[in-house]
């Protein structure tokens, strides 16, 4: 289905209905990739499908805060393929390609548009990790890992699971919502050889949880993988209460964890889906009460230089002093706690 995915301007204007010259223009700088299943929920009617993959002439709209690298990725990158931000863990990107290129990616300056992670970056990788004792976990991201063949990711996951020091692995994907055939059975039964294991998955819409998507979570699932969210925040797409309530119950229905709600990082080319931060706290709010705790991910923010996550919280707290705490709770009432 790779193989028949629309990636060029005049291929998405034939079948999309966009101005052909406004997304080449885009395409130049951001490479576009709309596989077959992508495109059949575009043609069923989803546009929050269709916003996050096709090419938006105001990714060319510049801000002065706008960056390619606002995180420090590169900074923080001490061999190739390598991202140590935290003193535990790293990211190892080990492919540079996706089966959907989605406009507000993190890495937009970099995936769809470069050639295929070398066997001596993930060389370099790997090593890096052995050598570096205080690496506990270790996550798989890219681009989207499972677009490496089977064997060379099993081949990837063995060589790290030989490291002692490394405890816990964990894979970002965005493929049992974006190309859910992609999880075989096969797949499943062989990433369970490497627990523990992780897969966070991003889910941003309800329409990305299909019968297909629920399946492919279903495999993983029952091979003992544990399955996380990874949502972002984004503007025109999911930034209503309503919208992200409803994804958070079909993501607990399909055995996945709401995990992360990520706000939108400031990365240039993805301002029309940034979104003020009240906006992703009324949200979060707005879930209290109305869905389970596991319902609730956590709202998180990226630090720009490199500074990583820290969580955004609603502040129910209108006073305190030394012996009580005066709060309001999801239904606005007001409570005196006791201290």
């Amino acid at each position: 289905m790779i193989s028949r995915s629309l990636c060029r301007a005049r291929d998405l204007a034939a079948h999309l209905n966009v101005n052909e010259h406004l997304v080449s223009r885009v395409m130049d700088q951001y490479p576009a990739r709309i596989n077959a299943y992508a495109l059949g929920l575009i043609a069923g009617g989803s546009r929050a499908v269709f916003r996050q993959l096709v090419p938006d002439p105001a990714e060319l709209e510049e801000t002065s805060l706008a960056d390619a690298d606002p995180l420090c990725e590169q900074k923080q990158s001490p061999v190739p393929g390598i991202v140590h931000r935290y003193p535990d863990r790293v990211l190892f990107l080990v492919s540079g390609q996706c089966a959907v290129y989605c406009r507000h990616c993190m890495r937009k300056r970099e995936v769809g548009g470069r050639a295929p992670v070398s066997p001596e970056t993930i060389e370099a990788g790997l090593d890096y990790i052995a050598r570096t004792p205080g690496v506990k976990e270790v996550i798989l991201s890219g681009g989207d890992p499972l677009m490496l063949e089977d064997d060379r990711l099993f081949s990837i996951l063995a060589r790290i699971r030989s490291i002692r020091h490394v405890e816990c692995l964990r894979i970002h994907t965005r493929m049992p919502g974006m190309l859910p055939r992609r999880i075989t059975l096969d797949l499943a039964r062989g990433l369970a050889r490497f627990h523990p294991l992780f897969v966070n998955i991003q889910f941003n819409h309800p329409d990305e949880l299909t019968p297909a998507a629920r399946s492919a979570c279903a495999l993983l699932a029952d091979a003992g993988i544990p399955l996380g969210s990874q949502t972002v925040l984004l503007a025109g797409v999911n930034d209503s209460p309503a919208i992200m309530t409803d994804l958070m119950r079909k993501l607990l229905t399909a055995r996945i964890r709401p995990y992360y709600l990520h706000h939108p990082d400031p990365i240039r080319g993805t301002a029309h889906f940034r979104v003020p931060a009240k906006v992703g706290l009324s949200v979060i709010e707005s879930l209290r009460g109305r869905i389970g705790g596991m319902g609730i991910p956590q709202y998180m923010i990226d630090l720009p230089g490199g500074g990583g996550k820290v969580p955004l919280l609603p502040e129910h707290v209108i006073k305190r002093s030394e012996k009580e705490l005066i709060v309001y709770n999801f239904e606005n009432k007001i409570y005196t706690y006791p201290l």
